[in-house]
């Protein structure tokens, strides 16, 4: 059964429960969602004005579809992954940088694909679900850069390789598995979190929803903040609403000079 003594409100020095409890910590891992990302006007893939909400949406990230008709693909995220580089990372990004700055964060595991971790200057970053920093070729498996695919976009729509074969992201797509090592370091880093941050993610896409329960399970303590709900606010030991709140009060808490002893 829930209790609201659980749900805590950011007023009054509240948050403060989470900047003590992250200070104590020997190691603090952490999962980021979309939630985070919302904050820079990235919109959501499943929200209003999301990927999903396009016609051929469930071809978009369908292995099968890409290997039959990759303009399907390159169209449908023309704007919302080609044009990732209009975005800045959010406060909570920025927030979790200098966490690691400051020697307090092992590392954040995300279902992002938006790269905004690393232009935040997060090193330690696992992408469970692939992202487009890397695009291989489908026949030869040559590989390009993010930066490389947008220059060969401005003459084509469709990034070829000099085999013939196709260029596609390191995305994870429907029909294929994930990145198995990013996948196992980040399984990794939540057992071995005393703490664990579940930001910006309700916990409804698995595998990476099951990371927060492997710290469980391992005895470590779950910290959330997210907007709506999550399937594990029962079993945290705080639970927030507000991303910007959280963000500030770690900048607050980690100035800037802070580095590891």
């Amino acid at each position: 059964m829930r209790h609201d003594r659980w749900i805590y409100g950011i007023i009054g020095g509240v948050m403060k429960t989470l900047i003590d409890a992250i200070e104590r910590a020997k190691c603090v891992g952490c999962l980021t969602g979309a939630g985070i990302s919302t904050l820079c006007g990235i919109p959501d893939f499943r929200g209003p004005q999301g990927l999903y909400r396009q016609p051929d949406a469930e071809r978009i990230f369908d292995i099968d579809w890409f290997d039959r008709d990759p303009s399907i693909y390159y169209r449908g995220c023309s704007e919302l992954v080609y044009g990732l580089g209009r975005f800045e990372p959010g406060p909570v990004h920025k927030a979790l940088a200098r966490l690691e700055a400051a020697g307090k964060l092992a590392g954040i595991a995300t279902q992002n694909i938006d790269m905004l971790h690393q232009k935040a200057g997060s090193g330690n970053v696992y992408e469970v679900h692939g992202s487009p920093i890397m695009h291989h070729c489908r026949r030869c498996g040559d590989g390009r850069t993010f930066e490389e695919i947008l220059e060969m976009r401005k003459t084509a729509e469709v990034p070829r390789c000099r085999c013939g074969g196709v260029y596609k992201p390191d995305i994870t797509f429907f029909g294929e598995q994930l990145p198995e090592r990013a996948f196992a370091e980040a399984q990794a880093l939540a057992a071995k979190s005393d703490v664990f941050l579940v930001l910006g993610t309700s916990l409804t896409v698995f595998p990476a929803a099951g990371l927060p329960r492997i710290t469980l399970q391992a005895g470590g303590s779950l910290y959330i903040v997210n907007a709506q709900p999550t399937s594990l606010d029962d079993y945290a030991a705080g639970v927030w609403r507000d991303l910007a709140e959280f963000a500030d009060a770690v900048l607050a808490a980690y100035p800037e000079q802070a580095r590891t002893k």
